[in-house]
């Protein structure tokens, strides 16, 4: 009688091993979720910048992921506007996985020596890279741009 429970006990122990097993081998060759702070990123001159988070979420096949970005844009130019003075800038491009780039989204802010808050998302994403630039008040032209930063590669998961 011991021995038909102790071996109907060792099956049901084995079948819940491989149950649990079994979700977490499927899920292995999928990306991860994935998260971590970016910046800062620079203008030419230190005269505007931006930092802040980027999180990655895979669908659960890991085909398609929600890239969420959160970040602060500050405006460092203490010049008056009359004096050459400019506004910070940044924009974002995205590349899809046939590595297609596109811009994503750009913010302005005019208001030495405050911020300015911003987020957007963005899904099918690869590689996202920002650029911090300076602009005129009343200007649709970035100039004195820093150099793009990667901020988040799917490669690097």
């Amino acid at each position: 009688m011991f021995k038909k429970i102790a071996t109907g006990l060792a099956a049901v122990a084995a079948t819940s091993a491989l149950a649990l097993a079994l979700p977490a081998a499927a899920y292995a060759s999928t990306p991860d979720d994935h998260s971590e702070y970016w910046g800062p990123v620079y203008a030419k001159h230190f005269k505007a910048k931006a930092q802040g988070w980027v999180g990655v979420d895979w669908d659960h096949d890991g085909e398609s992921n929600e890239v969420t970005v959160r970040g602060r844009l500050w405006d460092l130019d203490n010049r008056t506007y009359r004096a050459g003075g400019k506004c910070a800038f940044v924009k974002f491009e995205a590349s899809d996985f046939d590595h297609d780039w596109s811009p994503v989204y750009y913010k302005k802010y005019c208001g030495y020596p405050g911020s300015k808050w911003f987020q957007f998302q963005e899904n099918d994403v690869f590689s996202l890279r920002a650029k911090v630039c300076q602009i005129g008040p009343h200007s649709n032209f970035p100039v004195k741009c820093g150099h793009w930063q990667y901020i988040y590669t799917a490669e690097s998961e």
